[in-house]
């Protein structure tokens, strides 16, 4: 007991002695989760990142950090925070620096992926696809997404025992392919994506959900000759 004392006391002593970026990131989490992310205080920790961003990396770590402490806590309320904050630097942190922020976030994204709870799961995914949509200055040449793909083709193929719940997760799988294919499609990856190791996921979890339950077997023998079909459907759908 006097321990954990001594712990508190060193911790409130120190606080003020805190990184500036951890305390912005702290102050984001209000004390009840309920009441949602702070809104002065994000736009301060914006502020910060524009302006200081060499400082993006520690930031995205910080928040990973607390985040997968979150996750294993089963504290979600703060996970969906931490997610709404990464989506919004991403949205507003357009420069060299945001590389490395980048890292920190599909880390996190492949945590809830990863996780069992499809609530989580649909929650990555929302937020891999919104950063689909980002325009980075140069393309990322030792960034792979082989797991986004395996992830998300996983996602496709749902058996969740709930019919509502198994249809959101399967949904946020097809989202999630097309996210990744908008964001390769056009750089230097554009040739990775099509590789056939990621195509036999792809296809078949496309077929799989357009495919009616007493086709699945025929459709899964014709998907060699589909080829071109759903690789225009990809295409065109993640062009939107």
């Amino acid at each position: 007991m006097d321990s954990e004392n001594n712990e508190s006391g060193v911790c409130g002593c120190c606080g003020p002695l805190r990184p500036r970026y951890k305390r912005l990131v702290d102050n984001i989490f209000p004390e009840d989760p309920k009441d949602g992310l702070s809104k002065s205080d994000m736009e301060k920790l914006t502020f910060y990142a524009v302006s200081a961003p060499e400082k993006l990396d520690r930031i995205g770590a910080y928040l990973a950090e607390r985040l997968s402490r979150d996750v294993v806590r089963h504290r979600y309320g703060y996970v969906v925070i931490a997610m709404e904050a990464l989506d919004q630097l991403l949205m507003a942190c357009h420069s060299q620096s945001i590389k490395p922020f980048v890292e920190s976030f599909l880390h996190m994204v492949a945590k809830l992926l990863e996780s069992r709870e499809p609530d989580l799961q649909v929650l990555g995914t929302n937020s891999f696809v919104k950063f689909a949509n980002i325009e980075e200055d140069t393309p990322s040449y030792h960034r792979r997404y082989d797991f986004f793909v395996s992830q998300f083709s996983a996602m496709c193929h749902s058996t969740h025992d709930d019919t509502e719940t198994r249809t959101r997760i399967r949904v946020a799988g097809i989202k999630g392919l097309q996210g990744v294919v908008r964001k390769t499609v056009n750089d230097e990856l554009q040739a990775i994506i099509w590789e056939p190791q990621h195509m036999d996921k792809l296809i078949p979890s496309m077929l799989f959900n357009m495919q009616d339950s007493e086709d699945l077997d025929r459709a899964a023998g014709e998907r060699s000759e589909r080829f071109p079909e759903v690789r225009t459907v990809l295409l065109y759908e993640a062009t939107l």
